[in-house]
């Protein structure tokens, strides 16, 4: 019976410290007031005979919380011994121990101990409606940063494997540049103001950090570390790939780049985990999940994972497949470089940006999609229609607008009173591009051109010329761009060979006519040191040919040559812009902003991957939408449009394009960079384009 019983006491001393510390001070205690109660009562028996045991109990309790009151205690009693005496002051002393001390060191421990768990992530959080992000890559920062601009408060936990401090700093790092950019822009708007005015101005426009962010440290594989996280709960469940600049050892990152184009089983185990958990009965409803993939390996997986897991009310579950959509960004901003400002504004949280609203019924229907567009035009002034399409949720009409409340707005009629006619025969003048440098999307970049080829090229003259500058190891690794019939020219070439970088590009900017788009890469596979490096130096390279040419022919048309850059870390940005770049692309920002969006509002996944794809090759029917930009003098028949308002153009564009191929215009981009997206009121835009305008255009081809 005591084996058993010290067996017991033994497993409840190590299972639970804490729990026996306590019990050992309160007994400690107890027996302490009542072996001082005794000692008194038996010490002063006549002093007690009418207060009783209890008196004694009350007289050790106030001793030892005040070792003051030991006169009046003595006093009191009236039978001042020194028996009496000595009992009273030990009882003190050992309630200065037994009591005092150890509660207070008990107290000390258990804030400490909670404190530390707080930090270590070990309790649970109590929440609802949240964003949880698991896992950390270079896009995460951007994710947190573009919450900034939802108008409404956020509330972000975020699990990570390891370095969570870090992750903290990167944050706050982050979030405190985008609020200081923001402050300068705001000043720079309202320059010249009245002083009350200005304050009026930038009171009502400052971006407010409205984003709560907490950074835990465990496993994402957990159930436990999960559900301390509320996952079941939350509103937005995003799923990151890890990153390749982790190892410091170039060799490392290459021998990781190659497993995980084979697959990345990490990924589909923790989706696992958490479409389990989020399908469950006892979870919140319509919760999004969404998952980084980055092969077709992954991306099969995740597909099954979807058949098996995904439980319609509880939880959607949506792939981004990151290599694909950045190359199809970086073809597109290649042969279109305006693309990227466009782009930049719509696909984040600021400005103008895409919406959609389900469609009305009767129109759904009857199927009259264009009918539907044309009335919205007609009713809405404060927003642009764009398309109608089927998702899993049900039909949606997409728009372009500053809110969901400018889409809802309806307003008066509009007149046309814009004559205008549209080229039915407009097609786009072939484009040239050099790239400079490779990445992990190469493969994914050309695709993104052979779409574009397959959809836009005419019998009689070839629309992509393209000249590839990279090293031989790298053009080997694509087979030489054997497989893609417009790549003209390959050069082989090492990063320091200058000389011989500067020639191909002339070259190649010489021998075709029109303007030619510099795309260069950055090599997401270098160690976190060497991220950018190169893209930098081909940068000057670049420049330099340029400043040659504009010191050599003051006439020198300095837009002949579109550079569009790639970077990986926002860090660089400034750097980059120094040099007069425009067309800066930070392609994780990209990411990061669709996440956003589609973490918030999951129809648009479906609306993206329809405009960053070209209608397949001998597709007899042009059905997939893209946005263009399109020259102004020739988009249009018999000239230009007179000066008008941009709602009255828009319908009039409309109106007057082709069947089967309805434009719809979202702005226009001046020479000089200046670019004009209609958004807000449009009754109040004026628009007067110029010959060298160009057009930003919706439409299938």
């Amino acid at each position: 019976m005591i084996k058993k019983l010290k067996e017991k006491l033994s497993v409840f001393t190590v299972k639970y410290p804490t729990r026996t510390i306590l019990i050992a001070i309160l007994v400690l205690n107890v027996l302490l007031f009542v072996l001082a109660a005794l000692l008194i009562s038996a010490l002063a028996p006549r002093s007690m005979e009418h207060t009783g045991f209890w008196a004694s109990i009350f007289y050790t309790v106030s001793m030892i919380l005040d070792a003051g009151c030991i006169q009046y205690v003595v006093a009191e009693i009236g039978e001042a011994s020194v028996g009496l005496i000595i009992v009273c002051m030990v009882t003190v002393l050992l309630g200065m121990v037994t009591f005092t001390g150890a509660v207070i060191g008990y107290i000390s421990n258990y804030i400490a101990g909670f404190i530390e768990n707080s930090r270590s992530g070990s309790r649970a959080l109590k929440i609802s409606g949240h964003t949880v992000i698991l896992n950390w890559n270079s896009r995460a920062s951007e994710i947190i940063n573009d919450l900034l601009y939802t108008g409404k408060k956020e509330i972000v936990v975020i699990l990570v494997g390891e370095n969570g401090e870090a992750v903290k700093r990167e944050i706050s790092d982050r979030i405190s540049a985008t609020m200081r950019a923001d402050q300068q822009l705001l000043q720079a708007e309202c320059e010249g103001m009245p002083l009350l005015s200005r304050l009026r101005y930038v009171r009502k426009h400052r971006t407010k950090n409205r984003v709560t962010v907490i950074v835990r440290e465990g496993d994402t594989y957990s159930t436990k570390h999960l559900n301390d996280i509320s996952i079941s709960q939350a509103g937005t469940v995003i799923l990151l790939s890890s990153d390749l600049q982790n190892s410091t050892c170039r060799y490392g990152n290459i021998e990781m780049k190659e497993e995980r184009e084979k697959g990345n089983p990490n990924t589909i185990k923790t989706l696992v985990q958490v479409a389990e958990m989020t399908a469950s009965e006892d979870s919140a409803d319509d919760q999004i999940i969404i998952v980084e993939v980055e092969d077709e390996w992954t991306e099969k997986l995740v597909a099954r994972i979807i058949a098996h897991k995904e439980k319609q009310g509880k939880c959607r579950i949506t792939p981004v497949p990151v290599n694909r959509i950045l190359g199809q960004i970086l073809s597109q901003f290649s042969i279109m470089p305006e693309l990227n400002t466009v782009y930049s504004e719509l696909f984040s949280n600021r400005g103008a940006e895409f919406f959609f609203e389900p469609r009305h019924a009767e129109a759904e229907a009857e199927g009259a999609a264009d009918d539907e567009i044309r009335a919205y035009m007609a009713t809405h002034d404060h927003a642009i229609p764009l398309t109608v399409m089927d998702t899993p949720t049900g039909g949606e009409v997409y728009m372009v607008a500053n809110s969901i409340e400018d889409c809802r707005r309806h307003g008066k009629p509009c007149v046309v009173d814009t004559p205008v006619r549209v080229n039915a025969e407009y097609h786009l003048q072939p484009r040239n591009v050099v790239i400079i440098g490779h990445n992990s999307k190469n493969a994914e970049i050309m695709n993104g051109f052979n779409a574009f080829h397959a959809e836009h090229q005419l019998p009689d003259r070839e629309i992509l010329n393209i000249t590839v500058i990279d090293s031989q190891k790298s053009l080997d690794r694509l087979d030489n761009y054997a497989k893609y019939p417009y790549v003209t020219k390959k050069v082989a070439a090492e990063l320091y060979e200058a000389q011989k970088i500067r020639k191909a590009i002339e070259e190649a900017v010489d021998s075709h006519q029109g303007d030619t788009s510099v795309l260069i890469l950055s090599d997401d596979t270098a160690p976190a040191e060497d991220i950018d490096s190169a893209a930098l130096t081909y940068l000057i390279y670049v420049q330099d040919i340029i400043f040659d040419r504009m010191q050599a022919d003051p006439e020198f048309d300095r837009e002949s040559i579109d550079v569009v850059v790639e970077i990986l870390n926002p860090k660089n940005y400034d750097v980059v812009h120094n040099y007069s770049v425009d067309n800066v692309v930070i392609s994780n920002r990209y990411i990061s902003k669709m996440v956003t969006q589609i973490g918030r509002k999951q129809a648009l996944f479906e609306f993206y991957s329809d405009i960053l794809t070209y209608d397949v090759e001998n597709a007899e029917e042009y059905e997939s939408k893209e946005l263009y930009i399109k020259e102004a003098s020739r988009f249009f028949d018999g000239g230009l449009p007179a000066p008008c308002s941009a709602r009255q153009l828009i319908r009039a564009v409309y109106d007057a394009s082709p069947e089967g191929n309805k434009a719809v215009l979202l702005g226009y981009a001046s020479p000089g960079g200046k670019m004009v997206l209609f958004s807000g009121d449009l009754r109040q835009i004026p628009v007067v384009l110029t010959e060298r305008d160009k057009l930003i255009v919706f439409s299938n081809h």
